[in-house]
């Protein structure tokens, strides 16, 4: 030990006789002075230098943000706050529908109202200084520019939750020095008007996050925490709120739905970023090891929830056309807004695009509140009817073209249905059916499909202005016969729908029976007054100019009406005659709660009141006996009934509109490519009438006190009862009293009959084979009947020059059993008639007829002496005891010689 000691303090002295030789004191100082002056000089290059590539840098920096203008606070306010979020539907009385269809589902949330666990999540994984820094955390500004100077395999990034969000709302997805400059100056000034709180909340709800359980793409939090758990943002659980805060990093890697709604065969990479935002947690103190431990375990998996159905799939065809009917009420309010009217959208068609493109993309991302009239329970109902209705008719063939291929293809087409429930007093849809598939057909048929509306028209355009300019009463007697309207055509036109003709008939019973004839004569009074101009005011809009003057648009042959527009048009009569357009959108509120848009019932004068009771009365005989007589004995309930049938031509169209004093339903069946709804079973009226009664009861089932009124239409003032004569609708004259053809019926005051009937004429007529025919002037008395002739200046007044099958005229009916018309004639064929041959069996004298044509009666003979005088239409007669023979008498008084002589109990001796 000593020996080593000794060593050690030996080399030791060696040492310090070095240092304190002067030789080698003066060599370190001279090398002491040569390392400091390096030094200094290196100091100074580099602080000469940073100098310069600091003002380089900046210079760089400033030209980068040249462009970039300087944005105030509120401008930044709304940028960072201008969240795209589709809008939210909602049924009547504010029951939720939910969300209008988008490509990106958002739902704003306060950041009160999302999870500890989730904020911290996403503070601790995205930027754990965010409390810290001012907007840039510089450290890894130069981090993440040395890695893209020197295209590092390891890219760390360098935004700030602050630069993330400037990035999404103020500036674009590019990849430049010049953005990420922006982005600096941007996010700097941020910070420096918001707060923490209010950055972080316009974060959450900015972010994507993959998809939902539904396969649609969803941006912030509250979507993400129901799309994939079925919470809320504020009932996230720990493990929930990781799996959440970590899909903003890659949102379509780390989802865990695939665009189809199913959960992914590979959940790893999800699952391991929720793992790591776990580890972040722990590491930044915001959770304990036994927190970390158990959510780090826990099968997240078992927390994603199952598809759920949106409104376009739970309710097909509803928010489509809710969305439609938007976009058209917004478009108006952009317009009107910048001061152009409704005319001016109509007249120019680029102005019109520009705003409904506005329109558009508001609705889809401003995230407003859009309130129907629609009833949930009410549409949920029908639409049950309509699947479960088994008597639409049958499937029928019919070749399409396939778009694509350009290939025929036959395909076989349902019968389609399109029905919609309005009420009177606002106008407000409360239900709709648009057909039996949407998603196949693609096609509202309540809405958006032009159909011919058949004898549905014939209140709406001729019957009820017919009235209303003062040319008829539902008591006006009307030609129902043969007549033809289209000159140089050989078969007369229209046709009934039974082929049949009944003669003279009412106004009233014409409608009832939905006569075609009556119809368009007394449309042809009326065209040259433009009566289609009522239909414009009841809301027709796609009339054609041909519309307003064919005869054939008086039963319904015209371009086309929805089922909306048809049965919208009904109400003007249960509105005393004012029009009250539907609607199907209540209000549009925007996300502050301000309403834009507030629906506003505005009354079109359309018919008098008068006018629309008479019209009312009319239509509620279709009910009571006409063409919709079943409807009461399907219905639960009894109401005041008015409607109207209607079948289009070649039955490829079935109508049923019917109004009550609250509510209007209209009905439509068809195939979408024309064709007969004619089948075996059921008529197609009846199965239209029948669906009808079923959709109304359902509604009446929820809703009773609306679908059943216990009030009547009211009739108003200026309308009396006033007899008249059936044959003419004049005042009775004597003539038509002995026919016994006088009836009563209500009239407009100012439209009630002053002249007095001069359709009949007084006169006699005989029965020959059944038939009546006017008697001559030598026809005997005892074989003519007293009877009325048609005056024929009154036929041509009903029926023009041309018409000459009179007898058409005369109804099959035994009321009208002694009218005749003037041609009902019967001329003397000159010569007496034929002798009879008589027998007799008992008491009973029977005998032949003589062949001729012209007998009008029989005359018997007892004794030689005339016992009886008996009409044509017999040929017996029970005598007493005696000697008998009789003869033949014709029109014109001829009479046969004796017939042949029979005997009846004893003998007698002839009279001389």
């Amino acid at each position: 030990m000593n020996e080593k000691i000794q060593a050690w303090l030996e080399k030791t002295k060696s040492v310090l006789n070095l240092i304190t030789h002067k030789k080698a004191v003066k060599g370190a100082r001279i090398t002491y002075s040569v390392f400091w002056n390096l030094l200094l000089l290196v100091l100074t290059v580099i602080i000469l230098g940073g100098s310069f590539a600091t003002g380089v840098g900046a210079g760089y920096f400033a030209s980068l943000v040249k462009d970039e203008p300087v944005r105030s606070y509120e401008s930044m306010k709304k940028d960072i706050y201008n969240y795209t979020e589709p809008s939210e539907l909602y049924f009547a009385n504010n029951v939720y529908l939910g969300k209008m269809r988008s490509d990106l589902e958002r739902e704003e949330v306060k950041l009160d109202q999302v999870s500890d666990y989730l904020v911290n999540a996403v503070v601790a994984t995205e930027d754990e200084y965010f409390y810290k820094h001012h907007g840039v955390v510089p450290k890894a500004v130069f981090r993440a520019l040395f890695q893209e100077v020197t295209n590092s395999s390891v890219q760390s990034g360098g935004s700030t939750l602050t630069q993330q969000l400037i990035k999404n709302q103020l500036l674009t997805n590019e990849v430049s020095f010049q953005r990420k400059a922006n982005e600096i100056l941007l996010a700097l000034r941020l910070e420096k008007f918001f707060d923490k709180k209010e950055i972080l909340e316009a974060y959450l709800n900015v972010s994507t996050f993959g998809r939902n359980s539904s396969g649609r793409n969803i941006a912030g939090v509250e979507a993400a925490a129901k799309g994939i758990f079925g919470k809320k943002a504020s009932e996230l659980t720990l493990p929930q709120a990781a799996f959440i805060a970590g899909l903003p990093q890659s949102p379509f890697g780390y989802t865990p739905f695939t665009r189809e709604g199913t959960v992914k065969n590979n959940l790893e990479p999800g699952l391991t970023r929720m793992k790591t935002v776990l580890k972040r947690m722990f590491d930044g103190g915001y959770i304990n090891q036994t927190q970390y431990a158990e959510a780090s375990s826990y099968d997240i998996t078992k927390d994603f929830i199952k598809p759920i159905s949106t409104p376009s799939e739970k309710y097909p065809g509803l928010p489509t056309e809710i969305e439609k009917r938007a976009v058209g009420i917004l478009t108006t309010v952009f317009a009107k807004k910048d001061g152009y009217t409704d005319k001016d959208l109509k007249n120019d068609d680029n102005l019109y695009y520009k705003y409904q493109t506005m329109a558009n993309h508001a609705l889809h991302q401003n995230g407003y509140q859009i309130h129907t009239t629609i009833d949930q329970d009410i549409y949920e109902a029908m639409q049950k009817v309509k699947d479960n209705y088994k008597y639409y008719g049958p499937d029928k063939p019919q070749e399409k073209k396939d778009p694509e291929t350009g290939e025929k293809k036959t395909v076989m087409e349902p019968v389609e249905v399109g029905a919609e429930l309005i009420e009177n007093k606002t106008g407000k849809i409360i239900s709709f059916v648009g057909g039996r598939d949407y998603d196949k057909q693609q096609m509202n048929h309540a809405t958006s499909s032009l159909r011919p509306n058949a004898s549905t028209m014939k209140p709406l355009l001729v019957y009820g202005p017919a009235i209303e300019l003062g040319k008829a009463s539902p008591g006006t007697p009307l030609p129902n016969v043969a007549l033809n309207f289209i000159p140089g055509r050989s078969k007369p036109w229209p046709q009934n729908y039974d082929y049949r003709y009944s003669g003279l008939v009412s106004a009233r019973y014409a409608l009832a029976k939905s006569y075609n004839v009556p119809a368009v004569k007394l449309y042809s009074e009326i065209v040259n007054q433009h009566p289609a101009k009522y239909l414009e005011k009841m809301g027709f809009t796609s009339l054609s100019k041909e519309d307003h003057t064919n005869l054939s648009a008086a039963i319904g042959s015209i371009t086309g009406v929805t089922v909306e527009e048809n049965t919208n048009a009904f109400s003007t009569f249960a509105n005393g005659g004012k029009f009250i357009d539907a609607y199907m959108i209540d209000k549009i509120v925007d996300k502050s709660g301000k309403v834009i848009y507030q629906h506003e019932v505005k009354p079109v004068d359309v018919f008098k009141p008068q006018t629309a009771y008479l019209t009312l009365d009319m239509m509620r005989d279709v009910i009571k006996m006409g063409t919709a007589a079943g409807i009461n004995s399907k219905l639960k309930f009894r109401a005041d009934w008015a409607g109207k049938t209607g079948t289009g031509n070649e039955y490829v169209d079935s109508w049923f509109v019917a109004t009550n004093p609250n509510v209007t339903f209209g009905i439509w069946t068809g195939y979408d490519t024309p064709k007969s709804l004619q089948s075996r079973g059921l008529s197609y009226s009846q199965r239209t009438n029948n669906l009808w009664a079923e959709l109304i009861n359902s509604a009446y089932n929820l809703k009773p006190d609306l679908i059943d009124p216990k009030e009547s239409f009211q009739m108003p003032e200026g309308i009396v009862k006033r007899s008249y004569c059936a044959v003419s609708g004049m005042l009775p004259s004597s003539a038509c009293s002995k026919a016994g053809l006088i009836e009563s019926d209500y009239f407009n005051v100012n439209n009630v009959p002053s002249k007095v009937d001069d359709s009949l004429i007084e006169g006699n007529f005989v029965t020959i084979g059944g038939n009546r025919y006017l008697a001559l002037d030598s026809t005997p008395k005892e074989f003519a009947q007293f009877g009325l002739i048609l005056n024929p200046d009154f036929i041509t007044r009903m029926v023009g020059k041309n018409f000459k099958n009179y007898s058409q005229l005369i109804p099959n009916k035994d009321r009208w059993g002694k009218v005749l018309v003037s041609s009902a004639k019967m001329a003397d064929n000159g010569k007496a008639p034929n002798s009879v041959g008589l027998s007799v069996s008992g008491s009973t004298l029977t005998w032949s007829s003589p062949g001729d044509n012209d007998v009008v009666g029989y005359r018997v003979y007892q004794d030689g002496i005339k016992v009886a005088s008996v009409n044509g239409g017999s040929k017996s007669y029970t005598a007493g005891n005696g000697n008998y023979y009789v003869t033949a008498v014709d029109i014109a008084g001829k009479e046969s010689p004796p017939s042949n002589q029979v005997t009846v109990g004893a003998a007698t001796t002839p009279a001389p």
